[in-house]
């Protein structure tokens, strides 16, 4: 006999850290910031033909204290680099980040000294968007694939902790350049 037999019917039992993520996957406000030809595509989800405001993101942020979710459009170079990360580090926590587009996500065609070679290097990502450059059906996708995450992941300081655990491995990790046999 478990506690749901005790419990008169009608009443729903779940943990708040299920709750929140419910909350949070469906408040989301993402900041703009649009780097090179994958932010037309991103900006292009916010018209009326695509409509991103289904997914509760009708309001772009302009400012990072008013944004939970990074989408990183576009090549970075090595100059702006310290940019995106002080607006990661400007936004509130619990935050993601999409890594939207090829050269974002590993540096793209632009494999030289000027781009980094994927913003993974920067910031932690959490989803990973492919493609030269993504169509807007393709970044509902990677949302929807964020929605669940955001749902499934821990809230909190159980969040936290593993935001850092994350961010830690990912600082660690040996660049692609460096490892064998990639420069040969």
């Amino acid at each position: 006999m478990g506690v749901e037999d005790k419990i008169p019917s009608g009443i729903a039992l779940t943990t708040l850290e299920a709750v929140a993520g419910q909350m949070l996957h469906r408040s989301m406000w993402p900041a703009t910031f649009g780097l090179a030809c994958c932010a037309i595509e991103m900006m292009a989800s916010g018209g009326p033909d695509f409509d991103i405001a289904r997914y509760g993101m009708e309001r772009f942020s302009a400012t990072p204290r008013q944004a939970d979710l990074m989408i990183v459009a576009g090549r970075c170079s090595q100059k702006f680099a310290p940019v995106v990360r002080q607006v990661w580090d400007q936004m509130p926590e619990p935050k993601w980040c999409i890594a939207m587009g090829v050269c974002a996500s590993s540096g793209g065609m632009f494999n030289n000294y000027a781009i980094v070679q994927g913003v993974d290097h920067i910031v932690p990502v959490d989803v990973y968007l492919p493609g030269c450059p993504p169509r807007p059906q393709m970044l509902f996708n990677a949302i929807l694939t964020l929605h669940d995450y955001v749902k499934k992941s821990p809230q909190g300081v159980n969040r936290e902790e593993a935001a850092r655990a994350a961010e830690r491995a990912a600082m660690e990790a040996t660049p692609l350049q460096l490892q064998k046999g990639l420069l040969a």
